[in-house]
Parts: C-alpha cells; structure tokens; sequence
C-alpha cells in the first residue's frame, strides 16, 4: 500500500484534497445540530427535571441575568432607573429575546433587589438555547446593557449564552498548538518540507474528522464539547503518528537507502506501529461507553472518528507526500554530508545512547528515583473531589464572574445555584415550613402549581460547588422530605452536577477495569508477552494518579491558576476523569507500542534481554520525547480555548504526556525491563498456541536454505577487540540473516577470535555482544570462500542495524 501510494501520489493528493473540500462544503452547508444532552436515568434530578418539562413546557429558552450595582445611593433611585430601565426596554425588543423581568415592575420586583438596595438584577429569557442563539444576537444585548454605565454604576451579565460571545475566536488554541508544534518541529528536524509534514497530516487528519462529526450531529446526539475534544487529541495524535514515520524515513535514507525504499521500510515498519497505535487509542476512548453516560457517546464518536482518519492520512497521504519531497525530507546540511561522506553508520550514539546505558547500569537507582517523583506528584489526588464548574471559576475579569460575584454579595453565595423540590403529591405547605426551618436553608419561594406540579425554589447559604451545599441535598432527600411525607424531588443544576457526578463516581472502577484490560488484551497478542501488559497497565495507573494529582493541585488547591488566568479554584468536572482517563491510556499505550515495538524487534533478532532494551530506549526516546513535546505544546494552547473543561482537560493531559513521556517510558518502563530480565518476554507455551498473531513488526523473510544453489557453505571469522586492540573474550558473536533469523551462535576465545558457519553466500547481520563492551551490529555480505571481519566494541555507545 505505502508503494502504491508512494508511486501515485498525484493520484493520492488530489482525493485527500477533494475529500476534504468535499466534505468540508457539505458541512458549512448544513451548519451544525450539538446538543448536550444530560441524560442521568434513575436519580432524583432527572426525575425532577421531566416533571417541570411536562408542567413548563415554555421555559426551555436559556436564561440570563444583568445585575447592576451603584457605589453610593440606591439601585431605586430615579437617576439609576432612568439609565438601567430604558436599557431593559431596548433589550425586550431586540430579535431572540423572548422576555424580560425587571426589578421595577411588577408586585415582586423588589425581591429582585438587595436587602442594602445598592444590587438588582433583570432575567433576559431568550427564544433558544444558549448554543442555538446567534453570537451577534447576544453581543447586542451585552452593548445595549453595558451602554448604560456611567460612573458609579457598573452593569455586567451572566450566563450560558452572555459566556459564548466572551469566549476567544474559535480556532485559536487549535492555531496556537499548530505554531507550537511546528517550531518543536523545525529544531527537531532542521528541515522546513520536513516540518510541514506532520503539520499536514494533523491537518487533514483533524479537518476531516471536525466537518464529519459536524454530519453526524444531525443525525445523533453530539454535545458541543466533542469537536473540541476530537480536535485536542486529533492534534496530538496526527502530528505524532507523522512523526514517528518521518524520523523512520528520514533514517532510512540518511543509512543510503533510496528514499522509494526508504518510505516502504518507514510505512512498513513505524506504520504499522501507528495502525496499532491507533487502535488502542480507539480502544480507550470506547471504553467511555461503559459508563452509560450518553453525553459522552457523541464525544466517543466525534474523537474516535478523528483519531481513526488522523491514522489513515498517516498511512496513504504521508507517503505520497514523502514522493514528492524525495530526499529533501532531509535539511540541506544533511544532504551535503551525505553526498560527501555517504551514508551515516547504522548506530544510536549522543546523549539517548548514553542515557540508555545509564539506565541499565543504574536501573534499581532510576528506578526508585521514578517512583518516588511519581509518588510525590500523586498526593493531591487523595483530595479529588467531582463536581461542575460555573461561572464563578471564570477569570476575574469577565463580565459572567463579575456578574456571579455581583449576585453572590447581594443575595447570598447560594443565589447561583438554587435548587428546585419539585412536589408531585403530599402536604405541600408543611414541606415548604420543613424547607424553611432546614439548617443551610437561606430563603424558599413557592411558585404557583401547573398540571398538579408544584416547584419550590430553595437557596441554599452556601455556594453551589461547597460541601456543605451536597451534604444539604443529601439532608433535603433523606430526612425533610420523608418527614413532611410530600412525594418530592430535589432538582436544578446545582442537584444534577452532584448526580453527575456521583453516577461517574460509582461507575469509575469498571471503566477503569474495562480499558486496562482492553489494553492488555491488545499488548499480549502483539509482544507475545504476559509481563510487557502487565507493566503497561502498571505504568498507565501510575501515571494517571500523578496526572490527576497535578490537576487537583492547580485546579482544586488553586496552586498557579492565577499564573496560568484559569480564573478561580473549584471541584474538578465530573466528566472529566473519564474522558482524560480514556485519553490518556490510548496516548500511553502510544509511547508504550513505539518504545516496547523496537525492543521486541531487536529482542527477536537477538534474544539478548539487554541489548534490545537499551537499543530500543536509544533509539526511539528521542522521538518519543520530541512528540511528548508537541503533544504538550498542543494540549496547553487548549488553555485559551475559553471552555473551561478544555482548559482543565488540556493542562491534565499535558501533564499526563509529560510524566508518561519523560519520567515513565524514559526512566521507569527500560529501569523495569531490564530488572526483570528475560522474563520480559515470557509466555505459556499454551497460550502461545491459542492467540492470534498479530505483528506490530514486519514478516521476516525466511532464512536461506543450508544448502543454496548459488553457491557452498563457507564461514566469517575473525577477532573481537577493543579500540587498545586487547581481545574481548567470551563475547556473544551471533550471525543473522537479513531478516532476523538466528543462523548460528558462537563465543569468542581468550585472544577474541571466533568463527560463525554460513550457509551460502549473500547479506547476513553479525551482531556482536559482551557484557563489558557494549554491542555493535553490521551488515556484511559474503561472496565467495570465507570472509575475514574483525569487531571492534568500545564500553560507550549503542551500536545497532535497524
């Protein structure tokens, strides 16, 4: 496939291209459906919720306040209602807004002003749900209103639909983590074309998957929030798979190969490793669905969509890309000394090769080194606490903060997030008497009944995101209630954000359980290994508590949030463990397939437990920390999305990427494997038989017979020796052929010299291991009668044939 696209790329450009528009036109025609959809069956806020629907039917329009505030005086005062009345009578009569209530009119206007008189505020009902009200619309609204402020008195709104238009231009994270990841891009490469690659992929890739989930809103439930996520992770993954399949083809050619050749081995090899990689990236995000939270069913289809067309622009788009750049892939320093010196020498040296062989001088010292960091960054996790963000974690220089501030001083911190006891039957006047005489209990209000449903507003004296505000929901269901013997229920956002986020609570552990073992499950087919998923999952777990304890300390302790302009500290949103841990194991399990994939390549070649560990750390911690990198950069520009979930998810992720890159898959996972030994690679022999295979590697072509047409047995032989020119005895001197196979195997004598059978002429690998000198392997070819090759080991470099 990777040859074909190579050779037609014209062919493979042009559909990409015409899909994109294609697709791309059809969805700005039909515009967009997002819904959010809450739907949390068999708690007591959904059962609330459809009976106010069923009694109030015509209160579906988004609600939203303007409050107002003089420095001296009163709010009554003619001067201040001669400038804030003829505002709210503009308003009333702008398009999209059905209805306003004002603070002075009607007999219970005045409940809509503070005890001191200095604070009032108006509800703008709109036509539409704040998602569905045009920005223009609401930006009106937000002029006319602030048009009346003059000094002394200031004027600010809130709510859903006033929180859309102060949100910065859509697009904006997503362009900032492009530059980002381009300039991460440019110093890793040195190349410009090379640069845009993976830029193009992510592109397309992301592009694709954000018009298609746009489709798809219109014919199911797909909450605002999943393009957003879709094109956070879309991102990240596309520009990574890119590049892991770049610096493959960049290293083919660079050893002399052609660059035809070179994108075939680089697809081959590395995208194979991007299909799999993929596919448990896919795997984690289904994994939400076994929450049964149906809002995140749309954010499962919009990111797993994206993710799966971010992986097929890698596989067919790259490499027709890469045809077109042929050898300008690399920079133009390169280029000249390959032309001058030829081809590079196949070895992993500088500071990934030196590290490496720390690591496995060190590993019970790294190790626990590891560990403990990990350890220290999870602490704050103790203190998790789920609930929902408001408009009071907004910046403290919005309008919505300002206004929540504004209510909050007025009317007390429980004025945003009353609850509503929707009473169905029973003795309503002696549960309103129980409400009133309820500890925490600020003010209630009886509204007038409909279709025998009658709504109690209750306000609670504590903020709607404060424990005390749960333990007194708690205390309306289980004791008031009963004890008025009403048949009532306790709903509102306040009651809904703590159901929410109870229901994810209880259903975390299977989530959790579901994906760890979808994962293992993947892993064991692919390495053949019971231990190599085991310490997978291990790793994922741990990083997963550090990361969450980083959120908590930023988000939840209010540690940098001010440094960062994330607004005010809150609870962390219920629905984000879920969606960042499904994140975060597919991204983990990306790291884990590139890193552990080449280990298990040079370990079949070799069966040298530390050679294919240190070779594989050399040669793929510098990828995988550069595409750490990029994911960071992509993930932090989400701060400035204005969404505040994406916010907390981006800052999470970043986190989660770097701890997993930089701590784990560098330090902890290699220390691990090489402590463990050969027992990496361990599996019953009768499971061995009962799984499938599945290859994260190539097929290796079959080994030359023992007695070949073209030509006799004959023989390579020679001395192993340091760079002093001392023997290095009772080295491990193992002959291959070209694709792998294990041919013969001998062990170097007292003066270093060894001989290795052939079993006819042609290309072999000679791999060369001693336990005091490091290893090194070469390409030889044998042509005719024995061949002469003398092995030189030096102690401070990873030497090894991809």
């Amino acid at each position: 496939m990777a040859r074909w696209c190579y050779r037609h790329r014209l062919v493979v450009l042009l559909l990409w291209v015409g899909a994109l528009v294609g697709v791309g036109f059809s969805a700005s025609t039909a515009g967009t459906n997002y819904a959010n959809v809450f739907s949390l069956p068999d708690t007591d806020s959904k059962t609330a919720y459809d009976l106010m629907q069923k009694a109030f039917p015509n209160t579906s329009g988004d609600t939203d306040t303007v409050v107002w505030k003089v420095d001296s005086g009163s709010v009554t005062d003619k001067a201040v209602q001669g400038r804030v009345q003829p505002a709210l009578d503009k308003i009333a009569k702008l398009p999209g807004v059905g209805a306003v209530t004002s603070p002075y009119a009607g007999a219970r206007g005045s409940a809509q002003i503070s005890k001191d008189g200095t604070i009032a505020y108006a509800q703008l009902t709109f036509t539409k749900r704040a998602n569905e009200i045009p920005k223009e619309q609401v930006q009106k609204v937000l002029d006319t209103a602030q048009g009346a402020e003059r000094a002394g008195l200031q004027v600010e709104l809130g709510g859903q639909a006033i929180q859309r238009v102060q949100e910065p231009p859509q697009g904006l994270s997503e362009m900032v983590g492009i530059v980002a990841a381009a300039v991460v891009l440019f110093l890793a490469f040195g190349s410009f074309f090379a640069m845009t690659l993976p830029i193009a992929i992510a592109v397309f890739g992301v592009g694709m998957g954000l018009f298609s989930t746009q489709l798809l809103s219109h014919t199911t439930d797909i909450p605002d929030i999943a393009p957003l996520l879709a094109s956070l992770i879309g991102l990240g993954v596309g520009i990574d798979y890119a590049l892991f399949i770049v610096t493959r083809h960049r290293r083919g050619i660079l050893r002399g190969m052609d660059p035809e050749e070179s994108a075939v081995t680089a697809l081959n090899t590395s995208g194979r490793a991007v299909l799999f990689a993929g596919g448990t990236v896919c795997i984690a995000l289904a994994g939400m669905l076994v929450t049964r939270l149906h809002f995140l069913d749309g954010v499962v289809i919009g990111t797993s969509l994206t993710v799966v067309l971010s992986v097929l622009a890698a596989t067919t788009l790259l490499p027709a890309l890469l045809g077109f750049l042929g050898p300008r892939v690399l920079s133009r320093r390169q280029r000249r000394r390959l032309a001058a010196e030829g081809p590079e020498p196949e070895k992993a040296s500088g500071l990934a090769a030196r590290w490496s062989a720390n690591v496995e001088k060190r590993p019970r010292r790294i190790a626990a080194l590891a560990v403990v960091v990990m350890a220290v960054l999870a602490i704050p996790v103790l203190s998790l606490r789920l609930g929902a963000t408001d408009q009071g974690n907004d910046d403290a220089s919005t309008t919505t903060r300002k206004a929540y501030d504004l209510l909050a001083e007025g009317f007390g911190p429980g004025f945003n997030g009353p609850l509503q006891v929707v009473s169905v039957g029973g003795d309503t006047a002696k549960l309103v008497q129980g409400l009133r005489s309820t500890p925490g209990v600020a003010q209630v209000a009886e509204l007038p009944p409909s279709q025998g449903v009658t709504v109690i507003q209750v306000v609670p004296t504590t903020s709607p995101q404060s424990k005390e505000t749960d333990d007194l929901i708690d205390t309306l269901r289980d004791r008031v209630i009963p004890k008025a013997g009403a048949e009532a229920h306790v709903g509102g956002v306040t009651a809904v954000s703590k159901d929410f986020a109870s229901v994810t609570g209880d259903r975390l552990p299977l989530f959790i359980g579901t994906i760890i073992a979808l994962g293992f499950l993947l892993l064991l087919v692919a390495f053949r290994s019971l231990v190599v998923p085991l310490t997978a999952a291990v790793m994922n777990l741990i990083a997963a508590a550090a990361s969450f304890g980083v959120l908590v300390a930023v988000f939840q302790w209010g540690w940098g949030l001010d440094l960062l302009g994330l607004g005010k500290e809150g609870p962390i949103n219920a629905f984000l463990p879920v969606i960042m841990l499904s994140l975060l194991f597919g991204l983990s399990m990306d790291y884990q397939v590139f890193l552990v994939s080449r280990m298990h390549e040079e370990w079949v070649h070799t069966k040298d437990n530390a050679r294919a560990v240190r070779v594989g750390l050399a040669e793929t911690s510098r990828v995988i920390n550069s595409a750490a990198l990029i994911m960071v950069c992509v993930f932090l520009a989400f701060v400035l999305s204005g969404d505040s979930g994406a916010a907390m998810a981006g800052v999470g992720l970043a986190a989660a990427v770097a701890l997993d890159a930089f701590i784990l898959r560098t330090a902890l996972v290699p220390a691990a494997m090489h402590l463990l030994g050969r027992s990496n690679w361990w599996l019953p022999a009768w499971l061995d038989e009962r799984l499938p295979h599945l290859a994260v590697e190539p097929q290796e072509p079959a080994a030359p017979e023992p007695a070949a047409p073209n030509g006799p047995a004959t023989a390579i032989h020679g001395f192993v020796r340091t760079p002093e020119g001392d023997p290095v005895e009772d080295a491990s001197v193992t002959l291959m052929s070209k694709g792998g196979r294990q041919l013969d195997r001998v062990t170097s004598l007292a003066d270093g010299s060894y001989i290795v059978s052939v079993p006819a002429p042609g290309p072999y690998l000679l791999a060369v291991t001693s336990a005091s000198y490091g290893s090194k392997a070469r390409h030889v070819t044998v042509v005719e009668g024995p061949l002469v090759y003398d092995v030189e080991l030096t102690g401070d470099e990873v030497d090894a044939v991809n």
